[in-house]
C-alpha cells in the first residue's frame, strides 16, 4: 500500500478513537508484524486494536512512523533487516 493511503487509514483510525488523540496510540515498524504483536502482548500491552500495513519501501515505513511520532504517537521501533511494515495499536 502506498504511503499516503496508509497515512489516511491511520488518521481515520485515530479520529474514531474515544478522544481522537494521537498520544494514546503506539506506532512502530517491523519486518515481522505477528512476532512483534506477540511480543507486545507478552509485555502486557493491549494489542486489541492492532493494525499493520505492508509498505512499498523501508523509506516509506520510516517516513510514516516519523510523521505520526511528530503528531504525538508513542514510538516503538521494531527490529529486523527490512522494516517493511508499519503498525499501530
Amino acid at each position: 500500500m502506498n504511503k499516503s493511503n496508509i497515512i489516511s487509514e491511520i488518521e481515520g483510525r485515530v479520529s474514531r478513537t474515544k478522544n481522537s488523540d494521537y498520544t494514546g496510540c503506539t506506532i512502530g515498524i517491523t519486518d515481522r508484524p505477528k512476532t512483534r504483536k506477540d511480543k507486545h502482548a507478552n509485555d502486557g500491552k493491549d494489542v486489541q486494536h492492532w493494525k499493520d500495513w505492508s509498505t512499498i519501501s523501508e523509506k516509506d515505513a520510516l517516513e510514516i512512523e516519523e510523521y505520526f511520532l511528530a503528531k504525538g504517537m508513542k514510538g516503538d521501533k521494531g527490529s529486523g533487516e527490512y522494516t517493511g511494515y508499519v503498525y499501530i495499536f
